[in-house]
């Protein structure tokens, strides 16, 4: 049975009702369930509900057309997804026995494009929905470790891990865009043979389809449906300075004094973590940090920021606990046991919306009365021992029902929080996303990664596919976090290697956890705990600190440039950074190119991603001309040339004519 209400083109069959609506421009929602009735959470389709399109019902036979993407419905209730010229550009899985007029295979297979099958003891479904394979390039999904670029035949769990963010939405080359709108765990499989997406509990079906004519079009048709970011700060776009840990004032303040002395502009530093006396208890441990309001006046005479670590674990001798625990601001588990691995302590429960008041009055009351306005929100996946999807639970539901919004509900309450108190141009670091969390001002870092040159080139394709995930603003430690030795000459390699890549990345941020440790310097509370080796750029020798006073320096002077490009991530979702094909799609080599970027429309960077290599093949796309900025020398796009790259420089190319100065 098909039929029209108000904009929705709706189908029932035995116990399944399909609705398909205009969403946004160019855009599709498709939902189905078997209730007899659907839910109106939106999780990240928060804009374009409503947008018309017109829809033709011809017997058992429809199509609904919004903008370029239609949709047909065959009477087997198979979808198949065409763009404004006809072409196919998505349809569903279905081996079945049908009639020839069914346009089905006729197969005894006997596999649906959707399956539906119970959760017992809940009322929610294992969601499992099918579509036939593409030739296709695939793009997007959030941030994963792995040097895949191209996601087409990777097998991506929807989950969010120390290191890996799920944010569903893939960009495909063949035209078009899918989100996936369930906030709960899963996986999909890119296969040659399938594409298979899963949600392992989830009340009904639910996903959004756009077309475009190029990646732009798609990026910034999702973007107006999930939320943009909002415009960065101007401090975001310098150089940041953080290490594994400062433990007192007094040495953060040195550190700060000596990048003055050396006239080094720093325009972030850091208080990472356990500058606290428990978890839980927000706020600075006296002994160690004992003037605040003047430690952070000094810093901004110095032109400096300073960032203050959060986690949201609450041990058992914090002061808020019992609190908490009395409210029920606190993570539940099925088992019984909710501590993690961080010792006796829980997680804050993010989907809350009391609770993230509370946690917003705490972080007021001791950090931002003195002028801390940017915060680290640390351990945000949130990271559970062993990571037992199905163990915990939360006010909103089942962690793998809805859990992967911990990240962007965490980012949220200090957005809110920050946004109440009349800041503009909010900005947190995050270690994790889901979609929509770009609205929240969230900067996601890659991770607890590893000190590797294999560990960069993880970050390289981590770093774009987010960004064609919808969240542009993105960063990595600058030399890894775990296992960089500072006076090996093999880890100062790859530091050096890494800080020029990061020089254009979003944010160019130096952090790591660095051996040999220091040893803690008390007792209790943050003097307990250990700190890193030094990780100040006169760390690693004077050639290496000669390097990084260069690409500092060079970071000043493409200022400007970034804030131009995060007014475009601000103004229509366009990511940061971008691989070659999304500002030249009509290049074909552009698609098969995995080791380049731009960092907004202008700037191509050439890292090295390899120990002793000192040069390196470039591809120029075609259709301009591109200036070398190390030498001024001018080449013509559209051919492969090697130019050198010594260890002090990577080769980096301006649009003849743009960025004059650089």
């Amino acid at each position: 049975m098909l039929w029209k209400e108000d904009n929705r083109l709706m189908r029932r069959f035995d116990r399944e009702l399909l609705v398909i609506e205009g969403w946004g421009e160019n855009g599709l929602r498709v939902r189905a369930a078997l209730k007899g009735r659907l839910e109106d959470t939106n999780y990240g389709l928060v804009y374009g509900e409503g947008h018309p399109a017109q829809i033709e019902i011809n017997g058992n036979h429809a199509r609904i057309t919004n903008g370029k993407v239609t949709c047909e419905v065959l009477p087997t209730g198979k979808l198949r997804f065409y763009n404004q010229d006809g072409r196919v550009l998505l349809e569903e899985y279905d081996r079945n026995r049908f009639r020839k007029e069914d346009e089905g295979f006729n197969s005894a297979l006997e596999i649906n494009p959707r399956t539906f099958s119970p959760v017992r003891g809940t009322d929610n479904y294992r969601l499992t929905v099918r579509f036939e394979a593409m030739d296709e390039r695939i793009y997007g999904m959030g941030q994963y470790q792995q040097e895949n670029l191209n996601l087409k035949g990777c097998i991506v769990e929807m989950a969010q891990r120390n290191s890996q963010v799920s944010v569903p939405f893939m960009l495909s080359s063949a035209g078009y865009g899918l989100f996936w709108n369930h906030p709960g765990t899963g996986r999909v499989i890119f296969g040659n043979n399938l594409t298979e997406w899963e949600a392992h509990s989830a009340r009904q079906m639910d996903y959004w389809v756009c077309a475009g004519d190029t990646p732009a079009q798609i990026e910034e048709a999702y973007a107006d449906v999930a939320g943009k970011a909002p415009m960065m700060p101007d401090y975001g776009t310098g150089f940041w300075q953080c290490k594994l840990r400062y433990q007192t004032q007094e040495e953060l303040m040195q550190v700060a004094r000596e990048y003055k002395r050396r006239n080094v502009p720093v325009s972030v530093i850091v208080i990472d973590y356990f500058h606290w006396p428990h978890q839980g208890d927000w706020c600075f441990d006296p002994e160690y940090w004992p003037d605040p309001a003047g430690m952070v006046r000094e810093l901004k005479e110095m032109g400096m920021e300073l960032m203050v670590s959060v986690w949201p674990t609450v041990e058992e001798n914090s002061v808020n606990y019992r609190e908490m625990l009395e409210k029920g601001f606190l993570t539940a588990s099925e088992a019984g046991n909710r501590m993690s691995h961080l010792g006796r302590t829980c997680f804050v429960d993010m989907t809350n919306p009391e609770a993230r008041a509370y946690l917003w009055e705490k972080l007021k009351e001791n950090y931002y009365r003195y002028g801390i306005k940017i915060f680290w929100l640390d351990e945000a996946e949130p990271e559970y021992t062993k990571y037992e999807f199905d163990n915990y639970h939360y006010q909103l539901g089942a962690d793998m029902e809805v859990g992967n919004l911990y990240p962007r509900e965490y980012a949220r309450m200090a957005y809110e929080g920050m946004e109440a108190q009349g800041q503009e141009n909010i900005l947190n670091l995050i270690r994790s996303a889901w979609a929509g969390s770009q609205r929240y001002g969230a900067l996601v870092w890659s991770g607890d990664i590893d000190s590797s040159f294999r560990s960069m080139r993880n970050q390289f394709a981590a770093g774009l596919n987010i960004g064609m995930a919808g969240i542009p603003w993105w960063t990595t430690d600058i030399g890894g976090f775990h296992g960089g030795d500072i006076s090996d000459p093999a880890f100062i390699e790859c530091l050096i290697r890494w800080f020029e890549y990061g020089t254009f990345c979003p944010v160019m941020r130096l952090h790591g956890d660095r051996e040999p440790h220091s040893a803690p310097i008390g007792t209790s509370g943050g003097g307990s705990v250990p700190s890193g080796a030094a990780n100040e750029i006169w760390s690693y020798g004077e050639e290496a600190c000669g390097i990084f006073t260069e690409y500092i320096r060079l970071r000043e002077k493409l200022r400007p440039y970034v804030t131009r490009t995060m007014e475009q991530a601000h103004e229509k979702g366009t990511p940061v950074i971008r691989t070659l094909f999304y500002n030249f799609p009509e290049d074909g080599m552009c698609w098969q190119v995995e080791d380049e970027f731009f960092l907004g429309d202008d700037l191509l960077v050439c890292p090295v991603f390899h120990a002793g290599c000192r040069s390196r093949e470039v591809y120029l796309p075609a259709g301009c001309r591109f200036r070398d900025i190390r030498d001024g020398k001018v080449y013509e796009g559209g051919q492969r040339l090697l130019f050198d790259a010594p260890l002090d420089s990577i080769p980096v190319f301006a649009r003849e004519g743009k960025l004059c100065d650089i």
